[in-house]
């Protein structure tokens, strides 16, 4: 019999269905999950502000860089690596879709690469000058060598702008022979849909970001900025794969993920671990704690519900993987 949890799930967006959502799906196959506008436990996103109406445990999942605010929350999953046992590291690459894609066990390395038909694409709408200038100034830098073809709003260059969701972008990047995905920022933990996406359609990700990406996949499978003096010496190694197709055809047999297998943070016990010890662990959620120096606001007046009892532990019983599809879209 499965563990019954009295949950909701909020602010994760105005089109997205609770029961076609990521985490539920993952929980649902080892708890009985209750959903209810009176819930014990509390998923959400950082974004919004409906968590704030309920008392009981929270616990943010969120895509993004930033770290979580265990002011607001009990609980985090996401990107950034912390040392907290109140945190989950969870790539948000592990979102977007299984790993059984990225698996190259029955690729064709000649095969892909005759399909090749273009050179680099390059593909960002969400873009803050202010934050990273750094992915314009390498694209216009590629730029000087051959025409890099721009799917995004910034520098878009193909004279459509490519619609937004996995299999679209899927479609746009699987004739390219390389794609730069370069983060938004660079912080341990962080590695977005970015790099998945490249891998995904066969390009040889051209990637800036987590320090830590080279224990995640191969580091041989892929072009680290980190491991170049410049990004002038990156240009180089670039144009040395376009004209060399031995060199290139080294990176596309090289497995992305290490043995060619699914690494931890694919796997769905580790979630519902970290979420079988909050579901058992005895706390007074941080909406419930008083603090003397808080004023009363908007929020203190809408609270959906009182104090609650703390859920009795129930026995639990092992699922099986989801593979099917993609999963989830973010933002590039």
């Amino acid at each position: 019999m499965k563990r019954p949890v009295k949950i909701d799930f909020c602010d994760i967006g105005t089109n997205q269905s609770i029961t076609d959502y990521f985490l539920y799906w993952v929980l649902a196959e080892r708890f009985d999950l209750r959903l209810t506008d009176q819930p014990d436990f509390v998923v959400h996103n950082r974004f919004g502000h409906e968590h704030r109406l309920h008392t009981g445990v929270r616990i943010v999942f969120t895509g993004e860089s930033e770290p979580p605010d265990f002011r607001v929350s009990d609980y985090s999953i996401g990107p950034r690596v912390l040392e907290d046992p109140r945190h989950l590291h969870l790539p948000a690459y592990v979102i977007r879709g299984p790993a059984e894609k990225i698996i190259k066990q029955h690729d064709d390395p000649e095969r892909i690469l005759a399909e090749k038909t273009k050179f680099c694409s390059f593909m960002v709408s969400t873009y803050n000058p202010r934050k990273n200038q750094h992915r314009p100034d390498f694209f216009d830098l590629l730029s000087k060598y051959k025409r890099v073809d721009s799917g995004g709003k910034l520098r878009n260059n193909i004279g459509r702008v490519i619609p937004y969701g996995a299999q679209y972008k899927a479609e746009f990047l699987r004739p390219y022979k390389f794609n730069i995905c370069f983060e938004n920022a660079c912080r341990p933990g962080y590695a977005t849909e970015k790099i998945y996406d490249a891998m995904v359609t066969r390009c040889l990700p051209v990637y800036w970001g987590d320090p830590l990406i080279g224990q995640q996949f191969n580091p041989r499978s892929f072009l680290n900025r980190a491991d170049f003096p410049s990004d002038e010496a990156l240009v180089e190694k670039i144009i040395e794969l376009d004209r060399d197709d031995t060199k290139y055809l080294e990176y596309l047999r090289q497995p992305y993920l290490p043995d060619d297998r699914p690494t931890i943070y694919y796997s769905r016990d580790r979630i519902c671990d970290f979420f079988e010890k909050i579901f058992t662990t005895p706390i007074t959620p941080v909406a419930q704690r008083r603090r003397s120096w808080f004023r009363p606001g908007r929020w203190i007046l809408v609270k959906r519900h009182s104090r609650h009892p703390f859920p009795k532990p129930h026995p639990i019983k092992k699922f099986y993987d989801r593979t099917d599809g993609f999963w989830n879209d973010y933002g590039s």
